[in-house]
């Protein structure tokens, strides 16, 4: 899987430590997003659909299927744009 320009930049432009975060920051970032889908489903805000193709994405995040597509320094700048979005 390729990285985001977001996640590209950002990598590029802060390679600061070059440590990356835990599987369990990953795991738990997977975590939220699923369950944010699924409330967001239940009231009604979010077509089911999209919400389950949220809750799919994110399992496979929680299982660590994804943990080398995290390739963003734990010390980047900014809100965390890189990490959370892409």
């Amino acid at each position: 899987m390729a990285s985001g320009a977001t996640t590209q930049r950002a990598r590029l432009n802060f390679p600061i430590s070059r440590m990356r975060f835990q599987r369990c920051f990953i795991k738990a970032l997977g975590q939220i997003k699923q369950s944010a889908a699924r409330v967001n489903r239940e009231l009604g805000v979010l077509d089911p659909r999209l919400a389950e193709a949220i809750i799919e994405a994110s399992q496979k995040v929680i299982d660590g299927r994804y943990d080398s597509e995290f390739v963003v320094d734990i010390f980047q700048t900014g809100s965390g744009t890189s990490t959370n979005s892409e």
